[in-house]
């Protein structure tokens, strides 16, 4: 299963090149190995110890031969893979597999020596059992040396079932490389890790040179140093002006590469056109990560984008991370850091929510915004034109950060949606994510987000946020306002709320308001304009010892010449000890204001139980609604539908490959192919028989034993609301030349009816399913009653796969036509609970298979005795990247980016 050396072979997907991240947070450059890589491999092989060589050859080979090196370098990229690593223009390491049937490969990995221990043979085993699996390989063996520990734990610890023997001294290792859940999931834990590293470094620097530093008072670099100096940051402030001896009082140095000691972090402030330089310059150093505030790219036009791509290319081939460009920076509150590496004069207090957005023109109101209201934040990243660390690299980094226990998101595109929903469904599980979606109506990018714009309607996009456990707002003040009451009180246990209150017309309109959202008012205690501190003090406690009250809005509006201090003393109180959050209004005030703010043993400026206040009840009670919803998620146990294992994977996976073999730009998939595929997953599909004439009706008729329908399925016709398109209970040949002249009489056009014949089906309530293949959000799936009704009012409900349990029981009964589906008016209960196996089964069915580019059961008739799929189309169309991030780890490459050379 060789290749003979020189032969000619066809070029290697393009999806099979990446930029990755490594353990320590490190990017590095993964592609295919190339025939020009001759001396590059000899160069690497030259830097390899001894030891690792036997290691990798079982026998001293000191160096490698013509012979060789052309051997290793040329291969057909089918049955001999071979994948290198670079930094720079260095190769650091490459691993192989070579094919020894149709099935079966044998793998091997070099990683030089000082790179070592940073996972890298981990991610080559990643890269190379997708590529296997892309090619047909279902299985890997390596032959290790005993003594070689490290290698056998890489293989080991991949996730796979490994098997070993020990044959004439070597341990041989076999494993199929299915991508399995356990594969899959060690494969997640170790991108959280690289990317929670990556960013910890940024906030957590030991130094931060800024480059571009300016003597003058009005410049951006200035500006940089002051803010980091004025901050009180506690590591070390280089600055770099290759025209200044010193600047702010402090030693100015030409380049990075003159700084004496290390630098973690590099703050670029210098034209567009000389970053280029500061790249290579902060690589030669050693520099961890660039934050970029220098404009001029993206955001420019068509030269900025060029610009762009070339710094993020440049940037991850020499290992550095980068924020920006365009970027308003970097703060981190904690006291043991105080950094403050951005152009905000700002600080914010220190907090319990981490915030990341995308717009620098909007980084400086909101941390005045933060700073006002007495919020209070862990750590801020201002992103400019999301180049390259994004909000999700964010999440990875905060899921595990203690101090961060609120999770906020200003959003102007989404470059990874598959990536953000599924690492944000696990951090909602730990902490609340709040996020702001600016274009949702028009599903626009913005100028400098090289993104593509996400075909699935926008509804899917907010399902996909529903389902992540995402709390998405409208505004950023709606974000402030749910933050600050997460941030600081306990989440309800339900929707029941008490409305306690010396106003009955703000009591009126907090019932008016808890309604409108979903909250009951289960208790109203109106107080009296005179009420003080002793009268709410009883009226709260009797509604904190309620059981049946959730959470408790408290309204204060007091006379005049009255503080209200008392009043407030008693919400402080009574809020630091409440198991159940309290909201006010107290004083019409907005934020967390200083009389009802608990101190806070870690440092922040408002501790857990200071008490949020709202300058209008709607506001309160909405943002006590969002937390609700939030809560009563959290308890939705995730848990897959106990029947996905019912399902033939294989046979459908083989019949979707046959049919591409035969139809290599896509097929429309005949009824027997639909019909096949469809009962590999328990959907049984009615036979539908396509007539032309009376007598091919006939003819059907008696086929199907009569009892039989005759309709027209042209899309013109097949939704309309009087079915004067079918024609039912055809019992003989009589029947069916009436219902035949009756249709060509009333159709116009006849020919272009598309009539068909088939079975007569129980009555029942029409329902539609579909699902596709989005290229950047993967699968979406939808639901609806049937009829163009449900068209025109865009009453659909929309999920992403895979689907928990509930979330098919949510997608049926959130349509506002649900009601037909339970009893409507008198009429009959269909069996709901086959409907959502039909939802989870076609859910199913577009996850395992991404060819499958679209899939609709238009008509599924619905009734008490179960349901009927009576039509189908789908379109099969070749993958060339199957979702192979959901496999392997890798950096996102925005389109039209081009790799570093």
């Amino acid at each position: 299963m060789t290749d003979a050396p020189g032969q000619e072979s066809a070029p290697p997907p393009r999806h099979w090149e990446a930029d990755v991240l490594l353990r320590d947070g490190r990017t590095a450059h993964i592609r295919p190995i190339r025939g020009e890589d001759e001396q590059l491999l000899v160069d690497f092989y030259s830097r390899v110890s001894e030891e690792s060589k036997y290691y990798r050859f079982f026998s001293p080979m000191p160096t490698l031969s013509d012979k060789d090196v052309e051997r290793f370098t040329h291969v057909d990229h089918v049955n001999r893979v071979a994948f290198i690593l670079t930094v720079g223009d260095e190769m650091i390491a490459v691993g192989r597999y070579d094919a020894l049937d149709s099935t079966k490969a044998e793998v091997a990995f070099l990683v030089e020596d000082r790179h070592q221990g940073r996972g890298i043979g981990q991610l080559l085993l990643e890269h190379l059992a997708q590529a296997g699996r892309e090619r047909g390989i279902e299985t890997f063996i390596a032959e290790v040396l005993p003594d070689n520990q490290p290698m056998i734990r890489t293989f080991k610890d991949a996730g796979y079932r490994v098997t070993s023997q020990l044959d004439d001294g070597v341990i041989e290792l076999e494993f199929r490389i299915d991508p399995t859940d356990t594969a899959i999931g060690v494969m997640q834990q170790r991108e959280h890790r690289a990317e929670s590293a990556s960013i910890e470094r940024f906030f957590r620097p030991r130094s931060v040179a800024v480059i571009g530093a300016s003597r003058r008072q009005e410049t951006i670099g200035r500006a940089l140093v002051r803010n980091l100096v004025l901050g009180d940051f506690t590591g070390r402030v280089y600055v770099v002006n290759p025209s200044a001896g010193s600047v702010a009082g402090m030693p100015a140095y030409s380049s990075v590469g003159d700084i004496p000691g290390e630098v973690d972090v590099a703050i670029v402030a210098v034209p567009a056109d000389a970053v280029h330089d500061v790249v290579l310059d902060c690589a030669a150093k050693g520099v961890h990560g660039l934050v970029v505030i220098s404009s001029g790219f993206a955001e420019t036009g068509e030269e900025g984008r060029h610009r762009q791509r070339r710094l993020v290319g440049l940037s991850r081939s020499y290992g550095l991370r980068l924020i920006g460009p365009n970027a308003l920076g970097v703060i981190n509150t904690d006291p043991e850091i105080r950094l403050n590496a951005s152009l905000s004069a700002v600080m914010p207090p220190r907090g319990r929510a981490g915030f990341f957005c995308q717009s620098g023109a909007l980084g400086s109101a909101i941390l005045e915004k933060v700073n006002n209201r007495g919020l209070g934040l862990t750590t801020f990243v201002s992103a400019g034109n999301r180049a390259d660390v994004s909000g999700n690299d964010l999440l990875q980094y905060w899921e595990d950060d203690d101090a961060t226990e609120v999770v906020l998101l200003y959003l102007e595109s989404i470059g990874n949606p598959r990536k953000f929903s599924r690492v944000a469904r696990r951090v909602s599980r730990r902490k609340p994510i709040i996020a702001v979606r600016s274009g949702r109506a028009s599903q626009g990018v913005p100028m400098g987000h090289a993104v593509r714009k996400i075909a699935a309607p926008g509804q899917a996009v907010d399902a996909m946020f529903r389902q992540a456990g995402v709390i998405q707002v409208d505004t950023l003040e709606e974000m402030f306002d749910v933050a600050q009451l997460l941030a600081h009180q306990p989440l309800p246990r339900g929707r029941r709320v008490a409305v306690v209150g010396n106003s009955d017309a703000l009591g009126l309109l907090a019932a008016d308001a808890a309604a409108a959202v979903g909250l009951v008012v289960n208790k109203q205690v109106a107080l009296g304009v005179d009420a003080g501190a002793e009268e709410f003090e009883d009226a709260l406690d009797a509604a904190i010892d309620d059981p049946d009250v959730d959470a408790v809005t408290v309204i204060y509006i007091p006379p005049l010449n009255v503080s209200g201090e008392d009043v407030a003393n008693v919400l402080a109180a009574v809020g630091e000890q409440s198991d159940k959050p309290i909201v006010t209004t107290f004083l019409g005030a907005e934020g967390v204001p200083e009389l009802l703010r608990v101190p806070d043993v870690a440092g922040s400026s408002a501790g857990r139980g200071s008490v949020p206040s709202y300058p209008a009840v709607e506001a309160a009670v909405r943002a006590l609604a969002h937390v609700v919803e939030y809560a009563v998620w959290l308890r939705t146990p995730s848990k897959p539908p106990a029947d996905e294992e019912l399902v033939d994977r294989q046979a459908a996976r083989r019949l979707v490959n046959e049919l591409l073999m035969h139809h290599p730009e896509g097929h429309d998939l005949e009824f027997s192919e639909q019909q096949e595929l469809l009962a590999a997953y328990g959907i049984d599909l009615w036979e539908t028989i396509a007539v032309a004439s009376l007598e091919e009706a006939v003819e059907a008729g008696k086929r199907l034993g009569w009892g039989v329908v005759l309709k027209a399925t042209a899309e013109h016709l097949r939704h309309r609301p009087d079915l004067a398109h079918v024609r039912r209970n055809l019992d003989a040949p009589e029947d069916m030349q009436h219902a035949w002249d009756a249709l060509n009489a009333v159709i116009t056009e006849p020919e272009r009816a598309g009539f068909v014949v088939q079975e007569n089906a129980p009555p029942g309530v029409p329902i539609g399913i579909s699902s596709l293949e989005d290229p950047l959000f993967g699968p979406v799936i939808s639901f609806g009653i049937g009829g163009p009704l449900t068209e025109l009012l865009g009453d659909r409900s929309f999920r992403i796969p895979p689907l928990a349990e509930h979330d098919a029981q949510d997608m049926v009964r959130e349509i506002k036509a649900s009601p037909l589906l339970f009893g409507y008016r008198g009429s009959e209960i269909v069996d709901v609970s086959e409907i959502e196996r039909l939802v989870r089964r076609v859910a199913q069915l577009q996850h395992d298979l991404p060819q499958i580019r679209s899939l609709e059961l238009p008509l599924v008739l619905a009734g008490a005795e179960g349901t009927s799929v009576l039509g189908a189309s789908m379109r099969i169309e070749p993958v060339i990247d199957p979702r192979s991030d959901w496999f392997v780890r890798r950096l996102s490459t925005p389109p039209g980016d081009t790799l570093p050379e």
